[in-house]
This record gives C-alpha cells, structure tokens and sequence, in this order.
C-alpha cells in the first residue's frame, strides 16, 4: 500500500481501500511479534533542567552522537529529528523532547529486554560525556510548561495550537508525560476484535500497575498517574473509552468509521506540514478540504492520520497497549511481558475474557476515570482494583509459561520480566506510592533525589 520514490502515491478513493489496509495486517501466529516503545526524560545532570534541542547538553547533540552506533539521521528542514537503524528500530522525538525507542518487532521478550539494555546503554554512553541523564517517569516532576523546549517539528506546532481549543491538560500530555507501551499482532478479524475487547477492558488495570507519576512542579499532585490524567481533558475527539467496541457489530469497518470521524492536523507535504486542524477526512476523500480542494489523500495521509487519534488501545496494522506510565528498566519489559502473556496464548486470552465477560462499559469507564487518583485502590464491585490486578498477572504469568520462550543465555522462560508487577499486586503498592513515601520521609520533601533515584 505504500508508494516508493519512484511511484506514484496510491491514492484513497473510497472506504473499502481504508478497511483493506489494516485486514492486510492479519498475521498467522506463528509470524506474530513484540514491538516496545519507551520514552523518557532527558536532562542536565546538573542543573536538573530539562535538555533544550540546541547547545550542549541538548538533544541535537544526543542523536548526533548515537550515530555512532550505527543509527542513520532523518531530518526535516535540516534539522535531525529522528533516528532508524535499518532493521525496523527507530528513535523519535515527542514535542518536549522526551526521546522514544521505537523498537523493532522481535520475536520474544528476551529479545525486547537485549534491545532496551542496548538502548540505554547507547544513550548512556553519548550522554554522561555531555553532562546529561534519562529519567523514567510518567510525568515531568519538576518543571513548568514555559520551562520546555519544543522540538523542531512541523506537526507540533500544529497540534500545540490545536489543542488549547480542545481542552486544558493536551500541552501537558503533549510535553509533560512518558509512557510505554507494546505493539501486538492479530490473525485475523475475529482475533482483533478478541484482542481489542480483552485490551480496552483490563488497559485500567495496566494504568493502576504501572502508576508512577505522583508529582508536578516539585510537589505531590494528588494523582498516582497525571500521565493518565492528563489524557481526560486532551481532546473529546480522539481520546477516551471506545465503548463500540463492545458492539455486536465491531469489526474493521467500524474501527474506520471512527477513525474517519477523529478530526484532522495536518496534511503532510515534503518537509512541509499543511495545518488542516479540526476538518474532516471524509471530506478529503470527497475532494472538498478547504486547502485542498479537487485533490484526494493518499494512503501515507490516512497513516499519518490514524496516529493522530489517541485512544489508549489504538489499532493499525497491529494493536497498539497506551496505558502506562513511563517508569524503571524493568518496566519497559514488564509491560510487553504482561500483555503478551495475556493476548498470545489462546488460553490466557480464553481466561481474560472470562475474567471481563460480566463487565459493563460503564464499570470499565468509572474504572478509567478513577485510576489516575487511586490505582489500585479503586473501588470496583465488592473489593478494588487490586484484586482484579492479580488476577490478570496471574493469567499473564499462565500464558507466558505455556509459551515457553527460553532464553538463549539462562535457559529462563519469560514469567521473569512480569516479577516488578508480582512484587506490586503482593504488596498493594505502585511505583507512585513508594516515591511518594521517599518524598515525605528520606527526600524531606524535596523533588531533587528523584533524579538520583530514577535514572537509567
């Protein structure tokens, strides 16, 4: 479906091309893989300030340095934003700087976690010679909006204008937060609309588990996850629950139907980002976009579009998890590790579905809304959160073992990487809670060990 340099761009003339493309995504198991993407603060080990794109320590500098490794530069108006090393790995930009791995799609979670100990060992080494760090969190501890540099992009300059008109917290989300999240394949129609059900359903537990952002600007903010929090007052239009997808009627149409109804940013030209922000898709492919009319979109304009809807399951060619907060090493692979569990052995998923088939849209949504405040303390039923987050690491645990991924050097299967989450449903406390309670005793409420504390 893509056009190269040397075709001509395949053109959207109507609905059916939209619903092919991702039905074209169907992957027999046996070829299913693990894609990870993680992001994280960069700052000044010094001064603790968030890194700015130019000067030294500075995000230019950063990638530079990273090419070292092999890594080749993409850029846009001769400034490198980006970076992809030719076996489907990339490294990006998010608008505040928050450097994102996108991982290549492998095979096990061994793999994942060989992939994220390179990657922050690469980083590692280009940053302490520049006086810089990376920090994971979900959201930014310390700083003010005014006191983040934005990147050099085209399209962030188009949404940060946008997203006042749409609600008070997107600046934040846009500059402010980290997440991570896995990338998972379907078989076919029928496996997606399992798998998204599974995902929308228990993606508030992930949040509850994963909850590791409990500070703004130096001081507790009320919240276990403002990552989470942030994302209730972006944009009606492309965030919240997707309570169709529970219709008798889901399928791949209906996903762009939805699609097609999120409004548009941007059309992308060369270097050049043409702000369309807040028209219609539907239009575009009728001819009638103000700016472009008598023309039609092509199917790289219906990509970029499709990543601009920011549900916390997302599918595309496979199916995105958005629900975590960014946090320590061992979480960028316990996340992966816990949804691969649960949504890559046929029993696992038979048990998660079980597990969700009495709940009712409204119950999933009033878990949402209270998680970023009480994690696992949520009051659901006849208990809390916590309960229902044990049973799914112990469903994910089950599916894991019966996948038998052994490791290369140890021998050891996956269950390993999900242990940080083990460890949280026994003791009923996230990675917010314990930073909170190192903020009011040892830290003497002062925000500033947290960057000794959290660094990779």
């Amino acid at each position: 479906m893509h056009a190269t340099a040397d075709e001509t761009p395949v053109l959207v003339e109507d609905k059916a091309q939209l619903v092919s493309y991702i039905e074209d995504a169907c992957t027999p198991e046996n070829q299913w893989r693990i894609g990870t993407e993680h992001e994280k603060f960069a700052y000044n080990t010094r001064t603790h300030q968030r890194l700015p794109y130019d000067g030294e320590p500075g995000i230019r500098a950063i990638l530079e340095g990273l090419q070292r490794f092999g890594w080749q530069g993409v850029y846009e108006n001769g400034n490198i934003i980006a970076l992809k090393d030719g076996k489907g790995g990339s490294i990006t930009l998010e608008p505040g700087g928050q450097f994102e791995l996108s991982g290549a799609p492998l095979e096990t979670i061994h793999a994942t976690c060989d992939e994220v100990h390179t990657h922050l060992d690469q980083v590692k080494q280009v940053c302490e010679p520049l006086g810089a760090d990376m920090i994971g969190l979900g959201f930014d501890p310390e700083w003010r909006r005014e006191d983040i540099s934005w990147m050099p992009k085209g399209r962030y300059k188009i949404m940060r204008d946008y997203m006042p008109t749409r609600g008070t917290l997107g600046v934040d989300m846009m500059i402010r937060t980290c997440t991570v999240q896995v990338n998972l394949d379907f078989s076919s129609e029928r496996d997606m609309i399992r798998k998204m059900r599974a995902s929308v359903a228990l993606q508030p537990i992930t949040t509850a588990l994963f909850a590791n952002s409990p500070f703004t600007e130096g001081r507790p903010n009320g919240k276990l996850s403002m990552r989470s929090h942030c994302w209730t007052d972006t944009d009606p239009d492309r965030c919240g629950m997707l309570p169709f997808v529970f219709d008798e009627g889901f399928g791949f149409e209906r996903w762009v139907d939805y699609i097609l109804d999120v409004p548009m940013y941007f059309v992308h030209r060369g270097e050049d980002y043409h702000n369309v922000a807040g028209k219609s898709f539907r239009d575009y492919m009728q001819g009638r976009l103000e700016g472009f009319e008598g023309r039609l979109p092509t199917m790289e304009d219906w990509e970029d579009h499709m990543t601009t809807a920011f549900p916390e399951v997302r599918l595309k060619k496979y199916i995105e998890m958005r629900g975590a907060d960014g946090g320590p090493w061992g979480n960028l692979c316990a996340l992966p590790a816990l949804w691969v569990g649960l949504l890559y052995d046929a029993q696992a998923l038979d048990e998660a579905e079980e597990m969700i088939s009495g709940w009712t849209v409204q119950e999933m949504s009033d878990m949402r809304d209270s998680v970023p405040v009480h994690a696992l303390k949520t009051p659901f039923r006849n208990g809390t959160l916590l309960e229902q987050a044990r049973r799914v690491v112990e469903i994910s645990r089950g599916g894991l073992e019966r996948r038998a991924r052994l490791s290369p050097t140890s021998g050891r299967d996956e269950q390993g990487y999900i242990e940080p989450l083990q460890s949280i449903v026994e003791s009923g406390k996230t990675f917010a809670e314990d930073l909170l309670d190192d903020y009011h005793s040892d830290w003497k409420r002062d925000i500033s060990p947290i960057y000794e504390a959290c660094k990779y």
